[in-house]
């Protein structure tokens, strides 16, 4: 819950990075990402030493040039006092060298800068920027705030990317990490992960779950923070710290931006690779509990890339991104995908083998159909959400009809509630197992699997739902016609009217 104040500073950003020639989101995130990146590292730095010397210990730091020496002026409350006209090319020459090699290629910050170019133009935006950061975190002193600067930050991606890619809304990550409830001790992975939302709010959901009520912050807008997590103990706390959080995207920046969001919530190492999890070079098969993902909906891959994990003959990355994700569930394990309407009905092989793995070697749990204005402005397709279990066969599907989910449907995407039908959503899909939900005009239904199945295993919502048309009342013919010339003379005499004034005003 960010204040007004850092708002204004964070969009005063925005504003000089667009003046100053920056005017793509993604880049600007970026290379703001990188400056936040720097200053943590003096940070943690200074954190390190003040440990090192209450333990009687020596310390070694990390800021040390190509010879192995101390250098001063890779800190950055040193080179930011730097001169207007040397500040630009010192970090440019001499600092981003030096993230380069810091750690070797293998470290966090071998992965996060590894191709990483420095492309803010001019020492203005340079200088301005440092300024604003600076401000920013005289209010960042809490994990809940430096996440949420970086959401605030990540709310700025308003362009669509290639592949089918953009961020998934807030909102709708929440509801999906709702569902399937990831608990501590689970190991949780996104295999397109993009800006990792999914693993920050499967993060959120844990600490909430773990955290005494009274410590739990509810601010104005009605949102919580404060998660303390304080009844996990330190395996557990060690555990999801390092070892519950997976992400992979063949995107560099993606990864990047992934790494500062996980970083910037307190995962100081996260599993985040560079990786195309649907080539051969990713071989890992049931080794995660949860998968939560919104996978690119369009685009292919080369055959050439295939490995001998997929039995789903098409080179459609939404029909291979399931199998993958039903190949890395652990039995029992759980997973909520975002996945276009052709998904559900589609009628080529591939469609219905897929469908047809889901039902008979998965409980295919849900389908919530989702309204076509919800990824705008990115895109206007049609979405559902599947949630379905590894290990044991459907005997009936849950299906529910969203017509809202808090905002408007237009491009503008304004405010309404920030909620719409998604609580109800929630709390129906956890409590289904107590109740028959067998009105199929309702806004949620089961439909058994053998019905699924004689229907070639389709699964749209409109092939099961009801609709109940409401029969009109039309009047007789010839009360219709009565009213037709009634209306007609009323016109004429109308007409009649405006001629004669016509005539008198000449």
């Amino acid at each position: 819950m960010l204040d007004s104040e850092l708002k204004s500073k964070i969009n005063h950003l925005w504003d000089k990075f667009w003046s100053g020639g920056i005017s793509n989101p993604l880049q600007a995130i970026e290379q703001i990402s990188y400056l936040i990146f720097i200053k943590r590292l003096e940070d943690e730095e200074n954190s390190r030493e003040q440990n090192a010397i209450l333990k009687g210990e020596k310390y070694q730091t990390i800021f040390l040039d190509k010879e192995g020496n101390y250098e001063e002026s890779y800190r950055w409350s040193k080179w930011i006092t730097f001169p207007s006209n040397e500040i630009l090319d010192h970090v440019r020459d001499e600092i981003f060298p030096f993230l380069r090699r810091l750690g070797g290629e293998e470290s966090l910050y071998g992965k996060y800068m590894k191709d990483a170019a420095f492309t803010i133009p001019t020492a203005s935006l340079l200088v301005e920027a440092v300024k604003i950061i600076n401000d920013m975190h005289i209010k960042e002193q809490n994990r809940d705030t430096k996440g949420d600067i970086y959401e605030y930050l990540l709310s700025e991606l308003k362009t669509s990317g290639k592949n089918g890619q953009f961020r998934t809304p807030r909102h709708i990550i929440g509801m999906m990490v709702e569902l399937v409830e990831p608990k501590v001790g689970e190991e949780i992975v996104d295999p397109a992960c993009g800006t990792a939302g999914f693993l920050v709010r499967a993060y959120e959901h844990i600490l909430k779950s773990n955290t005494s009520e009274e410590f739990i912050q509810i601010y104005e807008d009605g949102s919580e923070g404060n998660f303390k997590a304080d009844r996990l103990s330190v395996k557990q706390w060690d555990f999801l710290k390092n070892n519950t959080l997976y992400g992979f995207d063949f995107d560099q920046t993606m990864v990047r931006i992934s790494l500062m969001n996980l970083m910037m919530h307190g995962i100081t190492n996260p599993n985040i690779k560079l990786l195309n999890t649907l080539s051969t070079r990713y071989n890992e098969e049931n080794c995660y509990d949860v998968v939560l993902a919104n996978p690119p909906f369009k685009g292919s891959i080369d055959q050439s890339e295939f490995s001998g994990k997929f039995t789903v003959s098409t080179t459609k990355t939404e029909i291979l991104f399931l199998e993958l994700m039903y190949n890395m569930l652990r039995m029992g394990g759980r997973c909520a995908v975002i996945v276009p309407d052709g998904v559900l009905f589609g009628n080529t092989k591939a469609h219905k083998q897929i469908r047809q793995k889901l039902l008979e070697k998965c409980r295919l749990d849900a389908i919530i159909s989702m309204p076509s204005g919800v990824f705008k402005p990115y895109a206007g397709v049609s979405t559902g959400v599947l949630v379905f279990t590894k290990g044991e066969p459907t005997e009936k599907v849950w299906f529910y009809d969203m017509e809202a989910d808090g905002y408007s449907l237009d491009d503008k995407r304004t405010f309404i509630d920030g909620n719409g039908d998604i609580q109800d959503i929630v709390e129906k899909f956890k409590k289904r197992e107590a109740e028959d939900f067998e009105d199929r005009k309702a806004k949620c239904f089961f439909v058994p699997f053998e019905e699924i199945k004689q229907n070639d295993y389709d699964l749209s919502i409109s092939k099961y739902q009801e609709i109940e048309y409401e029969e009109a009342e039309y009047e007789e013919p010839e009360i219709i016609l009565r009213k037709i010339g009634a209306l007609e003379d009323k016109i004429l005499v109308g007409v009649d009217e405006l001629m004669e004034l016509l005539l008198e005003n000449k």
